[in-house]
């Protein structure tokens, strides 16, 4: 009997080697490699290609009206870039427990009620506890097709039989092919059936979503060519502690990556946040605090109203702290910077902590002179108006630079019943018909004047 070779393969990577090693080489990951059975290589014997695709000049080409269907979430839709597209591959990852199941089984729930057909494949679950999991949340649909199954052959079959229009595989990891004799969740395994999956999409041009598992550094379980292979990758974030979630696109083919969907988690599922502003600052109270700042973010096309909140403290150690959640740690230590530069701040001996409050990421530069003026009137220990909301970029001489959609974030602060919008200077091309006092400054010390209120 021949012997059966073997070869260990990173988990994280898909880095191959002939014997085991602690770290990976590509990686640099401990203890990810594992052994499996290498594949001997099939016969190579000349074939004659069949091509039923012909070429075709782009003019040519025609699209339907019906190429993008929605999945009943206007917050979906819009991180998707308008909905589902027609025979895409689409992969949904996010922590244990975030809701990724329940986000795409309510989807589900409003794509049959379109009178379309879906398989939903649970490998995770049988179709009893999809069953429960389906009354809780209100789903019901005689188009909705439930299949315990982790063979990848036999989900084929099935497709064949029922013939849907969507396919939903729960979860990548744990389907399997025959081809490989791998376990299921294995780097040969992920890669193989991600690329039966594409074929099913772009041949029977079935839309087909993958939810997948993500690894304790927050990645995506697997190869990294599993990422590259879809059309649309999509992370599911939030604190499962609380009812906020985050819908964030990091590729999409059909649509922008910059688009955030916002989601609360109820006691029957998920319900979309219409104005996230509100929810974002609900718990915020009129009489603000030292170090409290209300800044206009952009996520895609919306403006968002969120609340920045700073510390400053004297700290006990040679080297203080700088600790920022929600904002870039460079660019906190940029605007510490300027502050003790062109303010005057003594921040050398001062620990500073800043957070945004709702777990959103902000990485555009408009949020700067609201992290600036939060920062600098804790330490004052003065309050910013209440009523009050910061924009604009701090430019390192300390200069106030324009920003990008100045007339949606006013228009969000107004909705919202701020009074006042300290914004640059150099945005002079401003529309009529605001009801709110605009007080634009040109530098970070007028900044600091205008919005200062006595405690």
């Amino acid at each position: 009997m021949a012997k059966v070779k073997t070869k260990w393969v990173c988990q994280n990577c898909g880095y191959e080697t002939a014997k085991y090693i602690g770290k990976c080489p590509d990686c640099g990951s401990w203890g990810t490699l594992t052994e499996e059975i290498e594949e001997k290589p099939a016969n190579k014997t000349q074939s004659v290609v069949i091509d039923d695709n012909p070429v075709c000049l782009i003019n040519e080409i025609k699209i339907t009206e019906n190429i993008k269907f929605s999945t009943g979430f206007e917050e979906f839709d819009r991180v998707l870039g308008g909905g589902l597209v027609q025979g895409s591959l689409v992969l949904l990852a996010g922590d244990p427990g975030i809701g990724k199941s329940t986000l795409i089984l309510q989807s589900a729930g409003n794509i049959c009620s379109q009178g379309r057909k879906l398989l939903y494949v649970c490998a995770e679950e049988s179709s009893s506890q999809v069953k429960l999991r389906a009354q809780r949340l209100n789903v019901n649909s005689n188009n909705l097709y439930v299949y315990s199954q982790t063979n990848l052959e036999a989900v084929i079959t099935q497709i064949d039989n029922i013939k849907p229009e969507f396919l939903v595989i729960d979860s990548i990891q744990s389907i399997y092919t025959s081809n490989i004799t791998s376990s299921s969740g294995s780097v040969s395994q992920i890669r193989e059936c991600t690329n039966f999956l594409m074929d099913i999409a772009k041949n029977k041009n079935i839309t087909v979503i993958v939810i997948g598992h993500v690894t304790k550094e927050g990645n995506i379980a697997g190869p990294k060519v599993l990422e590259h292979m879809v059309d649309t990758v999509i992370y599911f974030e939030g604190d499962k502690y609380k009812s906020q979630r985050l819908l964030r696109s990091i590729k999409n083919r059909f649509g922008s990556t910059n688009e955030i969907g916002v989601f609360n988690m109820a006691e029957y599922g998920l319900e979309e946040v219409k104005n996230p502003s509100e929810l974002f600052m609900k718990e915020r109270t009129d009489n603000a605090a030292p170090g409290s700042v209300i800044i206009a973010t952009n996520e895609g096309t919306r403006a968002l109203l969120v609340e920045v909140q700073a510390l400053v403290g004297t700290t006990s150690y040679p080297s203080p702290r700088r600790v920022s959640t929600g904002v870039e740690f460079n660019r906190l230590l940029q605007i510490i910077a300027v502050l003790e530069k062109r303010i005057g701040l003594n921040l050398s001996k001062h620990d500073v902590y800043v957070n945004v409050i709702g777990g959103i990421e902000i990485d555009e530069p408009a949020a700067d002179l609201g992290i600036a003026l939060a920062i600098a009137t804790c330490f004052r220990d003065v309050c910013v108006d209440s009523d009050c909301v910061i924009i604009g970029e701090i430019s390192l001489s300390g200069e106030i630079r324009n920003v990008s959609n100045i007339e949606k974030r006013i228009y969000e602060a107004q909705k919202l019943g701020f009074k006042k919008a300290i914004i640059p200077k150099l945005n002079k091309k401003l529309p009529e018909g605001f009801n709110i006092e605009i007080i634009q400054v040109p530098r970070l010390m007028d900044a600091i004047s205008a919005c200062v209120s006595k405690k």
